[in-house]
């Protein structure tokens, strides 16, 4: 997976520019657009997930406390590129049945993973930048075609932003081209609630 490093970085801030008048943190609404809603209570956690909490129990608890957003500065803009840009440059994307003979196996990559598992190394990494674990979140979408697929969802201020190793480019979820099923709570990220995502895709009509 090859990246032009410079026109990444210039796609990216273009994106940061776009993104800034959704939510201005003066006024967070989070019932704006630039927010996914979720529905009340939680739901079925993936299995995937469920295998790595009992491996790894410290990262899937409850929090002390709940950041509603991260303000969104060019400090920890720098770090989301970065950290976004480093793993999907460095990690070779390979299916968990190819690496690990089964269906669905969560972990940190070791130079190859699935998409959950670049998810994963960027949620710890940001973490371990100074984000609060509250604002990161994994999702669990579907592609286009069907397709079942996981990013991290970043919370700031100017609204969710998505880290995904299929698009270099850091965009706000409702910018992205799937259906958005359900993430991490923001509250314990050892549950899981379902999003709310009535987009509904326009086709042209051939006439």
């Amino acid at each position: 997976m090859a990246f032009n490093k410079k026109g990444l970085l210039t796609g990216l801030l273009i994106a940061l520019f776009a993104i800034a008048p959704a939510a201005p943190s003066a006024a967070l609404d989070l019932t704006n657009i630039a927010f996914i809603q979720t529905h009340a209570g939680t739901t079925s956690i993936p299995v995937g997930h469920l295998e790595f909490c009992k491996s790894n129990p410290g990262e899937c608890r409850a929090y002390d406390r709940v950041v509603p957003a991260t303000i969104l500065d060019d400090h920890n803009w720098q770090q989301l590129v970065s950290v976004n840009a480093y793993y999907n440059q460095n990690v070779v994307p390979v299916t968990d049945q190819d690496l690990y003979k089964v269906a669905e196996f969560w972990t940190y990559p070791n130079g190859y993973g699935d998409c959950e598992d670049f998810a994963l190394a960027k949620r710890r990494d940001l973490i371990n930048s100074g984000w609060h674990p509250s604002t990161l979140m994994i999702a669990v979408v579907k592609e286009s075609n069907g397709d079942g697929h996981a990013v991290l969802l970043a919370r700031t201020d100017r609204g969710d932003l998505v880290l995904d190793n299929q698009d270099g480019t850091i965009r706000l979820w409702s910018d992205t081209p799937y259906k958005y099923i359900k993430r991490q709570s923001q509250a314990n990220a050892g549950q899981w609630v379902d999003m709310i995502d009535d987009r509904v895709l326009v086709v042209a009509a051939n006439n």
